[in-house]
């Protein structure tokens, strides 16, 4: 899609205001940036949310500093959020932004120096540090303004300290609603929606707080009738269907409960810790229970118990979480109780990135555990998806007596997008254990030969007693240290995979069957892997795509897939080498992870292009990628 510039250059002001210019287009991307703890992320997610339900396609993405409390006025300490909305489904966060409020000018410089800011990007800017009191802050946004110089931003200076000090005495905790009631001028939002959103925020706190906020809306949007000169309107095309509006955090709490499950298991961990946070306001009502152990390793505890005893189980975590429970996720292996396990990837390696955005632990949810210990890997691609992937992880734990992970990431979790209300019916919820008699002779591991499979037994049954251990075990559960006993246990637990891997179907490629390139993604690429390989189509490009939501075990049929493209590569967000850095040979080099995987286990030379920005990735430069390698036939 082609989005029109604000081209208008008159000067802001009352005159100008009764007579705005309406600049129409198909998308538009703002963002709302400034210091931690000044909820321009509160406002991002307002406007997101009420563009979602008036019927615009919504994206929106939180722009997270690394620490909790990052030195003000500094570049580092930006915090906002960026809302793409587009008249149709808007799958990614885009490009450059088209329009910017930023609550101080170090904010908007770390936003320009990422190359956020599209050319012609109209600002509007907190001009109260222009003329502090403060020579040093003055003398900062002096120099700020002179970087900035150049680059045919269109900068509208707004008071809002001087503004917001007419409803409240601490303008800091005021400033975003007085934006977002600009914002709701600009893009003709329903000021009667955002009312109840904010009423909805603020409903924990005192009346006179959320009439201050209101307050502040109501003035944002006098301020920006009075005094600008242009407004910006997204045609909407009302859906077909009923819709909802959530983040991936609330969809996975929400998927877990439409699951039939029963329990989470959890140690705060950004950025998982929303979901957990938003099922417990929610799941006691459907007879759920949220508890928060004492640490990582003591959370997945008492969810491997909670299965073994006949519970449906889950719990959730990030990377470094992930880390502290690998021994557990063992135990379960061995012992085959089913287990659901949440990961909202981030950045690392350490406690790395706490924030951002990584497709990070692929390879330490295949390979984290000591020695042989497969499990199901699942990807969700979107906010629907994240609702829908907690209903199948839930069935195939139970299903193969193994665990199963769900591998979202920091993207998903806090993006906000429209999608089909789900329809909720019983057949999702697990059914009634059999709890009767297991007769004479059971074996607690009595695996199928032909599928390794075998009958679960829960404690207290009549007939299923035996001694659980983690130890290698026979069909009895009795710890065997004969090699015949613990390969033929590897063997059961690994075919397993195979009845699950025969079952599953080969993955639609989007776009050709065959031509130049092929583009292989995971999780939270989608959106802008297919809008850059559909600019790509466009201009008479053969790309296609796919994208893998089975990542253990892989869905068939690709080594057949990959052999009708000249080249084939992944897009992911996690680290490779630059085939032309220094010392790097084709024989040294490190690839993106699913490329890892997909060349050992289809034994095709798959290449990569891979990122760790901290940030999503933009279907622009993927465009640039996709280019050069379906004309070159190679990254490099």
């Amino acid at each position: 899609m082609t989005v029109a510039p604000i081209s208008d250059t008159r000067t802001p002001g009352p005159s100008a205001a009764r007579e705005p210019h309406i600049v129409r287009v198909a998308q538009h991307t703002v963002e709302i940036v400034s210091d931690s703890g000044e909820g321009a992320q509160k406002c991002g997610q307002i406007f997101g949310r009420v563009s979602a339900m008036m019927g615009n396609g919504t994206w929106t993405v939180e722009i997270i500093p690394a620490e909790i409390q990052p030195p003000p006025r500094t570049p580092p300490s930006a915090s906002g959020n960026r809302v793409r909305l587009g008249t149709r489904r808007v799958t990614n966060w885009g490009d450059e932004a088209d329009l910017v409020v930023a609550f101080n000018e170090q904010v908007l410089l770390h936003r320009h120096r990422l190359g956020a800011l599209r050319e012609g990007c109209t600002i509007l800017i907190e001009n109260w540090w222009e003329r502090h009191e403060d020579e040093a802050i003055r003398a900062a946004w002096a120099e700020a303004m002179q970087e900035l110089d150049g680059h045919q931003y269109r900068f509208i200076k707004v008071p809002m300290e001087e503004q917001c000090l007419t409803v409240v005495d601490t303008p800091r905790r005021g400033k975003n609603m007085f934006v977002l009631g600009m914002l709701a001028w600009i893009y003709n939002r329903d000021r009667d929606k955002t009312r109840e959103l904010i009423a909805h925020e603020f409903r924990k706190k005192a009346r006179e707080i959320l009439d201050a906020n209101v307050a502040l809306l109501d003035l944002g949007w006098q301020w920006a009738a009075e005094h600008l000169d242009f407004r910006v309107e997204v045609p909407i095309e009302a859906p077909t269907e009923p819709q909802v509006v959530m983040n991936g955090n609330q969809a996975l709490a929400i998927g877990a409960i439409a699951a039939g499950m029963d329990l989470c298991s959890m140690y705060p961990i950004t950025p998982a810790t929303s979901a957990s946070h938003y099922l417990s306001e929610i799941f006691e009502k459907y007879g759920g229970v949220v508890h928060q152990a004492e640490d990582e390793i003591a959370a997945i505890g008492v969810a491997v118990g909670a299965s073994y005893a006949g519970k449906v189980a889950f719990t959730i975590t990030s990377g470094p979480g992930l880390a502290l429970k690998t021994e557990f996720i063992g135990l379960a292996v061995m012992t085959e109780v089913p287990l659901v396990i949440v990961d909202v990837q981030r950045g690392g390696p350490s406690t790395g990135l706490p924030t951002k955005v990584e497709q990070s632990d692929l390879l330490a949810v295949l390979f984290g555990q000591p020695g042989d210990a497969p499990k199901v890997v699942l990807a969700p691609a979107t906010m629907e998806e994240c609702f829908h992937v907690m209903t199948t992880a839930r069935r195939l734990a139970e299903a193969f007596r193994t665990p199963v992970v769900v591998l979202s990431d920091a993207n998903l979790a806090t993006g906000v997008q429209p999608f089909p209300r789900p329809t909720v019916t019983s057949d999702a919820m697990a059914g009634a254990l059999d709890l009767g008699p297991l007769g004479e002779g059971f074996r607690a591991y009595e695996w199928d030969a032909q599928t390794g499979l075998s009958r679960r037994s829960i404690p207290g049954q009549p007939g299923g007693e035996h001694t659980a251990t983690g130890l290698s075990h026979d069909e009895h559960s009795r710890v065997g240290y004969s090699p015949d006993v613990h390969e033929r246990g590897c063997a059961m637990r690994s075919r397993k995979f195979a009845v699950l891997q025969q079952s599953l179907r080969p993955p639609a490629v989007c776009g050709p069957e065959a031509g130049d390139l092929l583009v292989v993604g995971w999780g939270s690429t989608l959106g802008a892997i297919e809008e850059a390989a559909e600019r790509a189509r466009d201009e008479g490009l053969s790309v296609s795509t796919l994208h893998l939501r089975f990542l253990s075990p892989l869905e068939p049929g690709l080594r057949e897939i990959f052999a009708r493209f000249r080249t084939v590569m992944t897009i992911e967000i996690n680290y490779s080498d630059d085939p032309q850095d220094p010392y790097i040979t084709d024989e040294n080099r490190r690839r993106g992870q699913l490329a890892w995987l997909l060349r050992a286990q289809t034994l095709v030379d798959v290449d990569c292009w891979t990122r760790v920005p901290g940030e999503p990735l933009r279907p622009g430069q993927l465009l640039e990628v996709m280019r050069r390698v379906a004309r070159k036939g190679g990254v490099s």
